[in-house]
């Protein structure tokens, strides 16, 4: 399929061929019609993009203090790998479009193949032939209704959260300030729920606009006595409510608004404007200064947008896609009257000349629509380069996230023919392929299975997949490397183990290596040589710092928690420095200020006698290094400073060995897994080990919630 990407390095726009997405479970798979652009929010996205790292940076100094923050604690290249993957990534743009239904995922009940529906998201809704859209970001269309207005889908919600944030009644008044595309939507919605509206711009031709189609006066910002008039068009008391619908980079907007609101007035920002205004007026009147956030009730909740749980209605009237429902419900009603919305229309190739419309400002402007094909078929496999003649190593990836391009994919260089990536949007696996060489890119996994040359997959998905695709992988004798955990359940464990076993009685075990990286980092290999094996004491401290409880990763059936999600990696650390497996495990954990199981330590005796605690800590400083291991052994005591130093103490001065940057040992992991795959060689991790250490942590869970020490 055909979509509109921009590259965030340079702002190049491009309409490219990209795999069309699936209708994933809660999803629909949807043929556009039509795609709103929405001129302030993708004018800026395209206008950063366009400057200097420099002006990128003023820009967005979160993210470029995230970038210095990489920099002192991972080094230079990881740091410029991982910036690199954004900024020469096809980024997606687009988020309010209409269309057609072909394909329902599972579980999705309320819609079925060609429905008429308007659709929701960034990274959603985009300017693509073909959208995988969650059902509470899709709303059902009458018979009839138009799918051009019905585009305007989200631009019309968010107006109409900033309206119910303002609270108003039937009568009174408001003004709005800003009348691009959604000042115009909010100022046309308020006059059809009886509110009297004025309109606020800095252009003239905007307030021209508001004047002919959706307001009952509108004014300049320059008009001479503007506050007077406005005072005087509320009754000589002051509007109601202010909604700012400007993008502004001074406070003048903020400012304006106290001094035309009544007493105990409102003022919601839909926007984007400074908050920082004259305090007195604000004083005096006693204002009410409000955020809209986007849509409504819903929006950034992955477990609303994602996975489709709807909030109850006598407790939230209006979510999100109740506000979308509104909104089209007044469209196909006749009350709201927005054909005058729509300037300028573009077919799909044509779509970057849209914004340099925008950026450009050589005629006015203010909806812009993008047509599509009817036609478009449904096409998920792109071939990305020529086929190149199979090797000893043919690799496939399914998933290829950050860690992927960060430490897998740069380490399998000149070492395999890449073969195919499959990823769950076109965008990504263009990108991916585009990047590596891989020969295809697919949204489809079945072309990874039917494609016989491919000998090794790496599995580089999200957690709760990583079990089915292990097991695909197994079953069809293909080499594979799997991110950790190598499961999310106790149950998939023990199917994987079965496997494990039943291949390896004929043997026709392929080689299987999970990605606990740290026990091939030098660093660890110099601990290991100076220690040997067990009894030993060992202590692993990882500052891993807060995650959102929303965060994918903290959903138990989607990343499985942080102790099965991250802290295996550090069960397995342990199990491989002492040489022996778990045999007991007693977990603790502070239950607050954090998520239960973010602060936990687990406490590990071993076969051969040696002892572990893992403290795995989510409550610390930022300035403080993630991860700390100390190692006490018959008089001997080794100290790792986060895979950059190593100290060992025994008699006479201490040994230290000091890397120039941390080496956490991805790319030793890597050429030590495409060697056994290479020369029909074992695991570099045996087996027992992958399944001590994963039985081990899934025992630590259980350990805390019953609060007594469980057997591995």
């Amino acid at each position: 399929m055909k979509q509109l990407t921009q590259k965030l390095k340079d702002g190049r726009l491009q309409v490219i061929d990209v795999p069309a997405p699936r209708a994933g479970s809660g999803q629909i798979l949807v043929r556009n019609a039509y795609s709103v652009i929405s001129a302030g929010t993708e004018g800026s996205t395209v206008s950063t993009a366009r400057k200097s790292y420099i002006g990128k940076a003023k820009e967005r100094p979160e993210q470029f203090r995230q970038v210095v923050e990489s920099l002192s604690q991972k080094g230079l290249v990881q740091t410029y790998r991982a910036v690199m993957k954004k900024l020469e990534a096809h980024s997606p743009l687009g988020y309010s479009s209409a269309g057609v239904v072909v394909e329902v995922g599972a579980g999705v009940i309320g819609f079925a193949p060609g429905d008429h529906v308007a659709c929701g998201g960034a990274g959603y809704a985009n300017h693509a032939e073909f959208v995988a859209v969650p059902v509470n970001l899709a709303v059902k269309l009458p018979a009839g209704a138009r799918l051009d207005l019905a585009a305007y889908n989200t631009v019309g919600a968010i107006a109409l959260q900033g309206i119910r944030q303002a609270d108003l009644r039937l009568g009174e008044s408001c003004a709005v300030i800003g009348l691009g595309l959604l000042g115009q939507l909010s100022c046309v919605m308020l006059r059809a729920s009886g509110v009297r509206v004025v309109g606020v711009d800095i252009l003239e031709g905007a307030v021209g606009v508001a004047r002919a189609h959706s307001a009952d006066a509108a004014y300049t910002t320059a008009e001479p006595g503007l506050v007077e008039k406005i005072v005087e068009f509320s009754d000589g008391s002051g509007v109601d409510a202010v909604i700012i619908a400007a993008a502004a980079s001074s406070s003048e907007p903020v400012n304006l608004a106290g001094r035309i609101l009544r007493k105990k007035g409102r003022v919601v920002i839909v926007g984007r404007v400074p908050t920082d205004f004259e305090q007195e007026t604000y004083y005096k009147k006693e204002l009410d200064l409000r955020m809209s956030c986007s849509y409504g009730p819903g929006r950034y909740d992955i477990n609303y947008e994602e996975r489709g749980s709807d909030y109850p209605i006598a407790y939230v009237r209006w979510t999100e896609n109740r506000n979308m429902q509104a909104f089209q419900e007044m469209l196909h009603s006749g009350r709201l009257d927005v054909g005058f919305l729509t300037t300028h229309s573009f077919g799909l190739d044509k779509a970057p000349e849209a914004y340099e419309l925008i950026l450009g400002r050589k005629e006015p402007f203010l909806g812009i629509l993008i047509e599509y094909e009817a036609a478009a078929p449904v096409a998920r496999r792109i071939e990305t380069s020529a086929p190149r003649p199979a090797g000893r190593i043919n690799a496939a990836f399914i998933g290829a996230g950050s860690y992927a391009m960060n430490n897998l994919l740069p380490n399998l260089k000149g070492e395999a023919v890449l073969k195919g990536v499959v990823t769950s949007t076109g965008t990504s696996g263009r990108s991916v392929a585009d990047r590596y060489g891989f020969e295809f890119c697919s949204t489809d996994d079945g072309d990874v299975w039917k494609d016989r040359d491919i000998n090794t997959v790496f599995i580089a998905t999200r957690h709760n997949s990583h079990a089915r695709y292990l097991l695909r992988a197994l079953d069809e004798g293909r080499n594979v490397f799997v991110e950790k955990p190598i499961c999310l359940t106790p149950a998939e464990l023990d199917e994987i183990a079965d496997k494990v076993k039943a291949l390896s009685s004929r043997n026709a075990m392929p080689c299987l290596l999970v990605g606990y990286n740290r026990r091939f980092s030098p660093l660890t290999t110099a601990l290991k040589a100076r220690m040997g094996d067990g009894p030993m004491a060992m202590i692993y401290r990882v500052n891993a710092g807060a995650m959102p409880a929303d965060q994918w990763m903290q959903i138990p059936e989607i990343g499985g928690g942080r102790i099965v999600g991250e802290a295996c990696h550090f069960v397995d650390y342990l199990t491989y420095l002492n040489g022996s497996l778990p045999v007991e495990v007693h977990a603790t954990v502070m239950e607050e200020p954090a998520q239960l199981g973010d602060n936990v330590n687990i406490n590990l005796r071993f076969a051969n006698g040696s002892i572990g605690t893992v403290s795995y800590l989510a409550v610390g400083s930022k300035s403080l290094p993630k991860e700390y291991v100390e190692v006490y052994k018959s008089g001997v005591t080794a100290v790792l400073h986060d895979f950059r130093q190593l100290s060992v103490y025994a008699a006479g001065r201490p040994w230290t060995k000091k890397l120039v940057a941390q080496d956490k040992g991805q790319p030793e992991m890597m050429r030590r897994f495409l060697a056994a795959v290479r020369d029909g060689k074992p695991s570099p991790i045996p087996f027992d080990e992958l399944y001590a250490g994963m039985l081990a942590t899934f025992r630590a869970v259980e350990s805390y919630r019953v609060r007594q020490a469980l057997t591995v």
